[in-house]
């Protein structure tokens, strides 16, 4: 039995980091009067109600749970603006560069009543599978943009597109769909479909060439296109590269 009153922030982010799934520390930050929290806000991995909520009124006291294991961290505030409840959003990984979180959707904060058991549950089934599923997809793209390029990649025919799997490099993923190939979900590839011949052609031109630039060569599987391939050969890669910089 908890003899706080979960009411004050305090205690409602200890008992919250009790009962919620894994090892969860409590840290509070209270009220010094002229103290801010911009540098823990400015970590808040929110475009929600609670980057308003911050941006409108500021933080001038709130907590930080860590998950223990991976260091996962939740911001708890009050719902600035509000009479009662508390705000509780996720705050991005730490040490990741900003390039890491082009394209990964924000897991947004909840709004949370003052019962600690109930906010426990709904931070549960809603935010933290979020910000599971956010985290990954950024480490992810952290760890693609160290990842070197490769020797050569593999253009497949299917019927009249190309596909390719997705590379572990970012920099070559991004040459490839600034060229035209998009990322099929169901396959797992990425695809340069064939509905316009030339367009796709002109294409397949430009990333050999700029692939040939980066010492990448390139193979074609399956050519259901003989005169395409015959009509725009792909350059020719002269010499292995030794440094595959981004």
């Amino acid at each position: 039995m908890h003899d706080t009153d979960p009411s004050d922030l305090e205690s409602f982010a200890t008992i919250l980091a009790g009962e919620l799934p894994g090892r969860w520390t409590s840290q509070y930050h209270p009220d010094h009067g002229d103290t801010d929290y911009d540098h823990l806000t400015a970590e808040v991995w929110d475009m929600d109600q609670t980057a308003h909520a911050i941006a409108t009124y500021g933080v001038s006291v709130c907590a930080v749970l860590t998950r223990t294991d991976d260091h996962a961290r939740l911001l708890v505030i009050d719902h600035l603006g509000q009479a009662e409840g508390f705000l509780v959003a996720a705050m991005a990984p730490a040490g990741l560069p900003a390039a890491a979180y082009t394209g990964v959707r924000e897991p947004d904060g909840l709004a949370v009543p003052a019962d600690p058991f109930h906010a426990a549950e709904a931070i549960t089934l809603h935010l933290l599978p979020r910000y599971a599923d956010a985290a990954a997809h950024a480490r992810r793209n952290a760890a693609a943009l160290t990842s070197p390029l490769p020797d050569q990649i593999e253009l497949t025919w299917a019927g009249d597109a190309l596909t390719t799997p997705v590379p572990d490099s970012a920099p070559l993923a991004k040459l490839l769909a600034k060229h035209g190939f998009l990322y099929e979900t169901a396959k797992d590839l990425l695809v340069l479909p064939g509905d316009d011949t030339a367009v796709q052609a002109q294409a397949v031109r430009a990333i050999g060439a700029r692939l040939a630039d980066l010492g990448v060569g390139v193979g074609m599987r399956h050519p259901g296109r003989p005169a395409l391939a015959a009509a725009h050969p792909l350059p020719a890669r002269t010499a292995p590269s030794t440094a595959h910089g981004r």
